[in-house]
């Protein structure tokens, strides 16, 4: 038998793989076993080509495993990840065929150490969530011009600064009351929940703005403790939480009653519903002096219409006093408006919220001295007086007869009825 027959003789009983065959199937293995997991180490071999991605090992004292980050899972990192860094990492365990190698394809990595913290932030963010705590139906409304605001944060960062700069700039006469406090290490929770609960206690607020700057997940963490979401849950007074950046949220902000962004965005919510307030309030006041300043110039174009009519030619004293007496109303009412737009300048924040309800008031009764003025110059119309039976009875020549001495006997004159006129001759006068 030759040595080819013997070799194809015993190929017959084996499976023999091709080395692309194992390595695809070692390939499907490892990801249908593994899947997705998280992997901790540290950070070595790091390489960031023209790509974009980020090929590096994770190592500890006995082991490394080849990772990449592809540029498109880079989006929510937010650390510059380097040699020797301690890193946390989540992705899909697979082998990079060319090589042979297998390999943790990462689609999200963390710092090491932050794992746990966002671990527990879940945990606790769950737990609140089904007491019910961040439930909209307990979240208190904002006052809409608060004047007296009490602030929780350190008097030292940059949160207390940015806040002080808005509020003041704008509105200098807000009252603001600061609780100052640790915002991050050991015991800040506590000093926060204190202070908290001490601004409740103390009355005279309207609101609470709780915060501070930026930081790493490291630096927010007083802001996820249980005991700060406890002391917001219960306080009375409404609570803004103002916390980080944009993209940092707390579990602070689940259960305040109002999320800001930043603390500069919380006194801008502040101040920014009173100075809505107030050009609502200018905007109401001029309506209403345009409104009555047309009501009244209806009024005088049609007391001018009926002085001049034929039955007013008479009467023309009365209704030039009138007219007068309209115009002294116009005065009256645009300075009576103008002074109250002034003193609710001044006294915007005891009154502001009175001053809609009294410029209706005021509009009520001016609209109704123009009907009452009206209703009096019907009454002193010459045809009124007419009709209830009195008569206007005139010589040949037109003129008013007022007395027995203005007629003779013979002299044929025409009386003036509401109704009609008629023609008569004087037979005898006493």
């Amino acid at each position: 038998m030759t040595e080819h027959n013997q070799q194809s003789k015993n190929d017959k009983g084996r499976k023999v793989f091709s080395v692309s065959e194992l390595t695809r199937l070692i390939k499907t293995v490892l990801e249908e076993t593994f899947g997705a997991v998280w992997v901790e180490g540290e950070v070595s071999n790091l390489r960031r080509p023209s790509s974009g991605h980020y090929y590096f090992t994770i190592k500890d004292a006995s082991a490394q495993i080849s990772a990449v980050l592809f540029r498109g899972n880079q989006m929510g990192l937010k650390f510059q990840p380097k040699d020797g860094t301690l890193v946390r990492v989540f992705g899909q365990i697979s082998v990079y065929e060319k090589s042979g190698n297998y390999q943790i394809i990462v689609r999200q990595m963390e710092e090491g150490g932050k794992g746990s913290l966002q671990a527990q932030f879940e945990a606790l963010k769950e737990r609140l969530q089904k007491e019910g705590l961040f439930d909209a139906s307990r979240k208190k409304q904002i006052p809409m011009l608060p004047q007296h605001v009490g602030i929780v944060t350190s008097p030292t960062g940059a949160a207390i600064r940015d806040i002080l700069n808005i509020l003041k700039r704008r509105f200098p006469n807000l009252h603001l009351l600061l609780a100052p406090v640790k915002v991050q290490g050991e015991g800040a929770a506590e000093e926060i929940a204190t202070a908290i609960d001490l601004l409740n206690e103390m009355g005279g607020l309207d609101v609470l703005i709780v915060g501070r700057g930026g930081g790493s997940l490291e630096d927010l963490w007083a802001f996820n403790e249980e005991i700060v979401a406890r002391a917001i849950a219960r306080s009375r007074l409404p609570v803004i939480s103002a916390v980080g950046h944009e993209i940092d949220f707390t579990i602070s902000d689940f259960v305040a009653d109002l999320r800001a962004p930043t603390p500069s965005a919380a006194a801008e919510l502040v101040v920014g519903r009173k100075d809505a307030f107030e050009d609502m309030l200018k905007e109401m006041s001029r309506r209403l002096v345009k409104s009555l300043e047309g009501s009244v110039l209806r009024l005088k174009n049609r007391l001018v219409a009926a002085g001049s009519s034929y039955v007013f030619k008479e009467p023309a004293n009365m209704a030039r006093h009138y007219r007068q007496k309209i115009d002294g109303l116009m005065v009256r009412v645009e300075h009576e408006i103008h002074g109250r737009l002034r003193e609710t300048q001044q006294m915007l924040d005891d009154y502001s919220l009175r001053m809609v309800h009294e410029v209706k008031i005021r509009r009520q009764n001016s609209l109704q001295d123009v009907k009452r003025l009206t209703m009096q110059l019907k009454a002193l119309n010459p045809l009124a007086v007419l009709n209830r039976g009195y008569s206007i009875t005139r010589n040949s020549k037109g003129g008013i007869i007022r007395s027995v001495d203005d007629v003779r006997t013979g002299q044929r004159v025409t009386t003036r009825l509401a109704r009609g006129t008629f023609e008569s001759e004087v037979k005898k006068t006493e």
